[in-house]
């Protein structure tokens, strides 16, 4: 067999050249590690200024899901479901008309009052007048005959007066003339009286009376104007008509919800978040909700912490324990991001920095 050797030339060139091909690889991985550093530092600004609108530490994600608190219209009266003016699904503005109930009864009933106040605004009127124009005319000619009778008395007297000073009548016939002139001046007083007092209508506390039976009445009134417009409904909110609860002709009980809306600022995300993380969060904080299917997270607030535990262990708190601990925190959007979540929808939560 035969061995080939290596010319020792050879030997001495490939050793002189080692060192610098280690020096070569160092330097090579040197160069590698400063272009990661470089690239990582770029990924990290970029994220950075992606997230700039809704900035979030680098926290564990918790799970939750939206909540949607309903606003249930109802009718404060029982009656049949005459119509329903709006679908399952669609939107309303505030104002608008939903439902209306029969009204026949309230109907009846503001006629009713109506009526009656009228009758009581009749009264009070008739109190404050005096007596019909025909009386009147009866007492003024009555006090007429009784001033001529006071006048002709008054001579009777003059002339007996005058014929006892003579001795030419007795004293009975002069008292029996003062007499008269006596009654008939009271007859005057009488009858004058009797005009200022048919002049005057009834007495001031029949008149308060009357005048409180009509405010009465003004209030009967505007109670069975109020139940029948109760028989009508609009929206008090602007939202989704998330349910209707009843079809037209169906009974609807007194105060039973027909119409479920959803406005978009009652839709929240509740997440649970474990006692460890609770002292990280405040109200008012930033979040990120991420819903399967959609690429972009909604970005909303923390508005409520829960001072209770969810979980609250049977004996003490140990350190087993505690970690089982968990709070519930609700996260609220703006409307034109809430109206793209849907009550029941399982989320995660990423909570920005305090």
């Amino acid at each position: 067999m035969t061995t080939t050797k290596t010319p020792v030339w050879v030997e001495e060139q490939s050793a002189a050249a080692r060192p610098e091909r280690r020096g070569e690889r160092r330097l090579g991985r040197t160069s590698g590690a400063s272009l990661r550093l470089c690239l990582r530092a770029t990924f990290v600004a970029l994220l950075a200024l992606g997230l700039a609108g809704c900035s979030t530490s680098q926290t564990k994600r918790v799970q939750g899901y939206v909540e949607g608190e309903f606003v249930y219209v109802a009718a404060p009266q029982a009656g049949a479901l005459e119509y329903l003016y709006v679908q399952r699904g669609g939107q309303v503005n505030a104002g608008d008309m939903l439902f209306a109930l029969d009204s026949a009864p309230e109907r009846a009933a503001r006629a009713e009052a109506e009526q009656r106040l009228a009758q009581a605004r009749a009264t009070l009127a008739d109190a404050k007048k005096g007596k019909r124009p025909s009386e009147m005319e009866s007492l003024e000619a009555q006090l007429k005959q009784a001033k001529a009778a006071l006048a002709l008395a008054e001579k009777e007297l003059v002339r007996q007066q005058k014929l006892l000073s003579t001795s030419a009548t007795a004293q009975g016939d002069f008292d029996k003339a003062l007499s008269t002139r006596d009654q008939a001046r009271q007859r005057v007083i009488q009858l004058d009286a009797d005009l200022q007092t048919a002049r005057l209508g009834l007495r001031s506390d029949q008149i308060a009376a009357a005048a409180a039976d009509v405010r009465a009445r003004e209030a009967a009134l505007a109670k069975a104007e109020w139940d029948l417009a109760q028989k009508r409904q609009n929206a008090p909110q602007g939202g989704l008509v998330f349910d209707t609860l009843f079809r037209e002709g169906e009974w609807v009980g007194a105060g039973r919800p027909v119409v479920a809306l959803l406005p978009p600022h009652n839709i929240k995300v509740r997440a649970f978040v474990p006692q460890s993380e609770l002292g990280q969060l405040s109200e008012g904080q930033q979040a990120r909700v991420f819903v399967d299917g959609v690429a972009e997270p909604f970005c909303g607030k923390i508005s409520f912490i829960s001072p209770r535990a969810e979980f609250t262990p049977p004996v003490i708190y140990s350190q087993e324990s505690r970690a089982k601990l968990v709070f519930m925190v609700e996260i609220t959007f703006e409307p034109e991001s809430a109206a793209r979540l849907h009550p029941g929808q399982p989320v995660d939560v990423q909570f920005g920095a305090p």
